[in-house]
């Protein structure tokens, strides 16, 4: 499995019978060109950003740029391992090696920046609240004595249970899950990333973000093993490429426009705009 870079390329390995010859160590960079394919975690049910359509195929906003990434790094935007992940498994498996490179709408943290190393952004991101529009929720403190659904593992559940520890969350593993409940009537509102939940409502008629931002601008950006440097500098310098290029801004109105209202500014949601 290919993880943490190796301590660098050219390294020499001394012994009591002197200096042996130099050992080139192979980097994750490496190893995904000899392999011809890149293994990138995605969601699978998280439109329109990552998930399978009814043809079985990945589609979605962070699709088009791992896609983009695979022609630029190997020449084919096939060459693709999609690894399937839920919020919560993100980490788990950047550590164990089970993806190169974790595209899942992942939000930078400090407490994540711990474990894994982000790349530079190409999203930006706050945390919003939708709830039925017969009783819609504008502020946080009109959750108390109700309760609130998250989804396992976001930054929208970590967010509520360091600042509002007293309200009641349901915690559900799956975007699929965590949506049924607030269509079901289980909470009384539903807190996401703002940016999935304006294309949310837009296709579930009866549902406002009465709170669009709540805590701080965040960024989505790319992860990769903590210590994979030589990719995550490839990574860097790819996304810097694209956000100049244009190309961010071509795959937001390919996947995310059509799925939002027309109201929503791109400049909130893109980086350099």
């Amino acid at each position: 499995t290919v993880g943490l870079a190796a301590c660098g390329a050219g390294a020499t390995n001394d012994s009591s019978e002197g200096s042996v010859a130099n050992i080139e160590d192979k980097t994750t960079v490496d190893t995904i060109k000899e392999n011809d394919v890149i293994r990138i975690g995605v969601f699978g049910d998280k439109p329109p950003f990552s998930y399978v359509d009814a043809n079985g195929d990945n589609q979605g906003f962070d699709v088009e740029i791992s896609k983009k990434i695979a022609e630029d790094l190997l020449g084919d935007s096939s060459k693709i391992e999609w690894v399937i992940t839920e919020a919560a498994n993100r980490v788990e498996y950047l550590e164990t090696g089970k993806v190169d490179l974790m595209m899942a709408n992942f939000t930078v943290t400090p407490e994540r920046a711990e474990v894994v190393d982000f790349a530079n952004p190409y999203m930006k991101v706050s945390i919003g609240i939708v709830s039925p529009e017969g009783d819609v929720i504008t502020d946080v403190s009109q959750l108390e004595g109700k309760q609130l659904i998250v989804n396992k593992g976001t930054t929208a559940e970590a967010y509520f249970r360091e600042n509002y520890p007293d309200i009641e969350l349901l915690v559900y593993e799956q975007n699929t899950e965590t949506f049924q409940a607030l269509l079901d009537g289980r909470g009384a509102a539903l807190a996401h990333d703002n940016t999935l939940i304006f294309g949310w409502i837009k296709d579930n008629p009866g549902f406002v973000a009465g709170v669009e931002a709540i805590g701080n601008e965040d960024t989505i950006a790319p992860a990769v093993a903590k210590g994979d440097t030589a990719l995550s500098e490839w990574v860097n310098a790819e996304i810097d490429t694209l956000n100049e290029s244009g190309f961010i801004a071509e795959a937001y109105e390919k996947t995310l426009a059509p799925a939002f209202s027309s109201d929503i500014d791109p400049a909130s949601v893109l980086i350099n705009q």
